[in-house]
C-alpha cells in the first residue's frame, strides 16, 4: 500500500486555525483542513484563491450563445433559405431568445461539469475514510492532513511538525488505490 499522507486531530477552531499558520509556513504545499463548519480566515491562511468553476461555466455558456446562434444563422441563410415577406435571412434580435436560453443552461451545465471536475468527483471512496475518527470531523473535530506528495513530505518530520503544532491521535494514512 502507498502512503496518502498524515491526519492529525484538533479540538478547537483556534487551534486548528494556528496548525494551519505552521504548516503553511514549514512550506508545506498539499495540506488541507476538514472541520464541521467554515472558519472565518482559513481560505486567507491556506492562499486559496477563486475557483475555476466560474470560468468553466462561462465558457461553456457563451459557446453554447455562440453555437446557438451560428446554427440559426446557418439553418436560415444556407441550409434552408425562405424570403418571407422580404425579411433578412438572418436577424441577430431574432436569435437572441432561444440563443440566451441555451446560455442559460450551458452556464448551469458547465457549474456543474467543472465543480465536478475540479473536485475530482465522484469518488466513492476516500482513504481518510478509513481512518477511525474521520467521521467526528462532521461533528465536533478539526483535522489537518498533509498529503504524501508534498514535496516536504517526511513521514517522520512531519509526524514531528504536527505533535509540535498541538495534533492528536496523529495517523499515517495508507491509500489503498
Amino acid at each position: 500500500m502507498k502512503h496518502f499522507g498524515i491526519i492529525a486531530e484538533f479540538d478547537s477552531p483556534a487551534a486548528i486555525l494556528s496548525a494551519a499558520e505552521k504548516v503553511r509556513d514549514a512550506g508545506y504545499q498539499r495540506w488541507d483542513t476538514f472541520t464541521p463548519f467554515p472558519i472565518h480566515g482559513m481560505e486567507k491562511v491556506m492562499k486559496l484563491g477563486n475557483s475555476l468553476v466560474g470560468w468553466v461555466s462561462l465558457a461553456m455558456g457563451a459557446g453554447a450563445f455562440l453555437s446557438v446562434v451560428g446554427l440559426i444563422w446557418y439553418a436560415n441563410a444556407f441550409d434552408y433559405p425562405l424570403i418571407v415577406g422580404g425579411k433578412p435571412m438572418f436577424s441577430p434580435p431574432m436569435t437572441f431568445v432561444p440563443a440566451y436560453i441555451m446560455m442559460i443552461m450551458g452556464g448551469a451545465v458547465g457549474a456543474l461539469v467543472g465543480m465536478l471536475g475540479l473536485n475530482q468527483l465522484p469518488r466513492l471512496h476516500h482513504p481518510l475514510f478509513a481512518n477511525k475518527n474521520f467521521a467526528l470531523a462532521s461533528r465536533d473535530k478539526f483535522f489537518l492532513a498533509i498529503g504524501a506528495t508534498d514535496p516536504k513530505f517526511s513521514e517522520n518530520e512531519t509526524r514531528k511538525l504536527l505533535e509540535e503544532i498541538g495534533g492528536v491521535n496523529i495517523e499515517l494514512v495508507e491509500d489503498a488505490d
